[in-house]
């Protein structure tokens, strides 16, 4: 199916990864809970078919992450954030999920994703909106639940199309780990999540009746490009922002969107 590409759509692209850049740069939040909605919605208006429409968006948010969570990760393994043996303890679940993350998500119709992604960004929404945090004393799982519960993030993060940031963070600080060690961590795991789910995405959508001209099995790589070239340069100006800006008025600012965005894609 061929889709036209016209200037009008390059810009709302564009726009897309600049809003995702600033608030991920300035809340830590990754793009993801906002580049699938809005491509929920420009797929749509694109005349992307129904039946595949929130799959595109999913993929496409994927993609983009495999690029912003390398950068993310390089910056914080420069100031000595990251723990790698603790990524090495939970990366082979993480891609396990990640993978039957997509195959699961295959089979699902996009209505289902759609109510399952909506219910996710409502509770996104409450947990920034009371600022939820888990608190525990425990210590650091073994491998095999450190497996285990990256099973678990990956498939999750997989389908929602988000990096796993909203999953792992928690995951760690009840761990009782710091948030800054938490924060590294989870952007090193971010991109074994993005390439297994995008992988395994195209393979999935590879012989899809409803592939779309300009797409790779279910990417959509013109609207893939476009965002992440945004985001990676936007990203770093809303981290200096944050330290400007009144954060904790733009965080009920952004639940409250996210509240009204999640609700939407409910209906």
């Amino acid at each position: 199916m061929l889709i036209e590409i016209t200037i009008q759509t390059i810009a709302i692209y564009a726009l897309t990864g600049i809003f995702a850049g600033l608030i991920g740069g300035m809340l830590g939040l990754g793009g993801g809970i906002i580049i699938v909605p809005v491509l929920h919605y420009i797929f749509t208006q694109q005349g992307f078919a129904s039946s595949v429409v929130m799959h595109q968006a999913v993929t496409t948010s994927l993609a983009t992450i495999i690029i912003t969570s390398l950068f993310a990760t390089y910056t914080h393994h420069q100031k000595k954030a990251v723990s790698w043996s603790i990524v090495n303890r939970i990366a082979p679940g993480v891609l396990l999920g990640a993978c039957l993350g997509a195959l699961v998500a295959d089979s699902l119709s996009s209505n289902i994703l759609r109510i399952f992604f909506g219910l996710f960004e409502v509770l996104v929404a409450i947990q920034i909106w009371f600022e939820i945090r888990p608190t525990s004393n425990i210590s650091l799982p073994g491998t095999s639940r450190f497996v285990i519960s990256g099973l678990g993030i990956g498939l999750f993060s997989t389908l929602l199309g988000i990096g796993g940031g909203t999953l792992t963070v928690p995951f760690l600080l009840w761990c009782n780990l710091n948030i800054r060690n938490a924060v590294a961590i989870s952007s090193a795991c971010s991109f074994p999540i993005a390439v297994a789910g995008t992988t395994a995405f195209i393979i999935a959508g590879w012989d899809s009746l409803n592939i779309f001209t300009h797409s790779i099995g279910y990417l959509y790589w013109p609207a893939a490009l476009i965002i992440v070239t945004m985001t990676i340069f936007f990203a770093p100006i809303g981290a200096r922002l944050a330290h400007y800006l009144p954060i904790e008025i733009l965080k009920r600012s952004f639940a409250i969107l996210l509240m009204i965005v999640g609700i939407k894609m409910l209906i």
